[in-house]
């Protein structure tokens, strides 16, 4: 006699899981999770190098004036414009009609709240 359904007695139980298959399974959860963290590193290393075009603008000085506000001197060609930034928000404050000469080494640095009030000062014409 012919069955209805492929093979029905073919099937057997599962079995029964023990340490060795929960070892594998939390071997196979730390690899897709490890390769998961590696491609999120990866992505974040090359996403900053891509999309560089030239020098066009530079970031020359930043400051925190708050816990999530800065204040930012950019050098856009060859004018430089100073913008805050806040979470959502980003507004120019001021071009300068006289660009300021910041030496190189300073620019890794966080600037004082002094030389801010100063350059402030300076591209306010006060």
């Amino acid at each position: 006699m012919s069955h209805l359904f492929a093979a029905p007695h073919a099937a057997s139980p599962a079995a029964p899981a023990g340490a060795g298959g929960l070892a594998s399974v939390t071997l196979a959860l730390l690899v897709v999770l490890a390769a998961i963290f590696a491609i999120a590193w990866l992505a974040r290393r090359v996403r900053g190098s891509g999309n560089r075009v030239g020098n066009a603008i530079e970031v020359l000085a930043d400051m925190p004036l708050g816990p999530k506000e800065r204040a930012v001197l950019l050098k856009v060609g060859t004018e430089q414009i100073l913008v805050g930034v806040a979470p959502g928000r980003v507004s120019a404050l001021h071009a300068l009609r006289e660009p300021i000469e910041i030496p190189k080494a300073t620019t890794a640095a966080v600037p004082t709240a002094t030389s801010f009030g100063a350059l402030l000062k300076r591209s306010l014409g006060k």
